[in-house]
């Protein structure tokens, strides 16, 4: 590894959005924060294909759609008006620079969203949610990070029925952003229907260490981020279930050798321990143990 990241614990715990989002219905007592070293993600965003790898095999703006029908029809306002054709489209967004500025809007509205969907903090601050240290803020960052938020702009939720009838609606991930150059600040808008997912859905604690180790590995990060998804104990998960996540372009071998090149690269930072069965024709990966808080400091290069 080029340089161990270095965590800041200046970020303290903190509620999310107006409360603390429990981490399960049966234990009241243990809730999921957003911290400096975790952030709190809905599984569902991880699941499926939001967030993923880079690829020069499509024009850059090319959209795609998910179905999220079901997970997103148990949103209140979905209920009340009968949603239940419900998609996630727009541009690609990638699991480097795209999902740490998620994870940066998300650490921004747990520490100010509270009491508004509107926040404004200083642009060193909101940098610093988003992975970045102070000795990457100038001006390219500006420029790429607002290019992130402007991409999540553009993953619309659509709602529709399928039956044809009533009302159709859309918002989006992120509703506005505003950079201001001369205040250095950033001002963030947020639909709060959407927020309602956080509470409705299976919600994990995604550590940061395993993310940023894996840096510049982008196949292994995104698994990272399916994997850490998945429930204690998983079952086997098969290689065409994974290729679906990545959502890669090139031939099945290949996808199948990066896979296998990013669970070895899980394991080499010390977070997954697990092997690789094939039955006929499909392979399966089986999970035997995931070091969640990758409490080991690992100093050694591991690329």
């Amino acid at each position: 590894m080029d340089a161990v990241y270095k965590e800041d614990n200046a970020l303290t715990d903190n509620n999310f959005f107006h409360d603390s989002l429990l981490a399960s219905v049966d234990d009241e007592k243990k809730v999921l924060t957003v911290t400096s070293t975790s952030s709190v993600q809905p599984a569902i965003l991880l699941r499926l294909g939001v967030f993923v790898p880079n690829t020069r095999a499509l024009k850059k703006g090319s959209e795609h759609i998910i179905d999220v029908s079901e997970p997103f029809s148990s949103l209140e306002f979905a209920r009340q008006e009968g949603y239940n054709d419900i998609q996630i489209r727009g541009e690609r967004l990638n699991i480097t620079s795209d999902f740490s500025v998620w994870m940066g809007v998300i650490g921004a509205f747990s520490k100010y969203g509270r009491d508004s969907n509107e926040i404004t903090l200083p642009f060193k601050e909101f940098a610093h949610l988003c992975q970045y240290d102070s000795r990457q803020i100038n001006h390219r960052l500006r420029d790429q990070i607002f290019d992130s938020l402007a991409k999540l702009g553009t993953k619309v939720v659509q709602f529709k029925r399928r039956e044809g009838t009533g009302k159709m609606f859309f918002t989006q991930l992120l509703k506005t952003a505003l950079l201001d150059r001369d205040k250095d600040t950033v001002t963030l808008e947020a639909d709060e229907r959407l927020w309602e997912l956080y509470e409705i859905d299976y919600t994990i604690l995604l550590r940061k260490r395993p993310y940023n180790y894996l840096k510049g590995k982008e196949v292994a990060q995104t698994l990272y981020t399916y994997i850490a998804s998945l429930p204690d104990n998983p079952a086997p998960v098969s290689f065409t279930r994974i290729r679906e996540r990545l959502l890669l372009t090139s031939p099945v071998p290949e996808q199948n050798r990066l896979i296998k090149n990013a669970l070895m690269a899980m394991n080499k930072i010390g977070y997954i321990e697990y092997s690789v069965v094939k039955k006929g024709r499909e392979s399966y990966l089986f999970i035997h143990k995931r070091n969640k808080k990758l409490k080991e400091l690992y100093e050694k290069d591991v690329s």
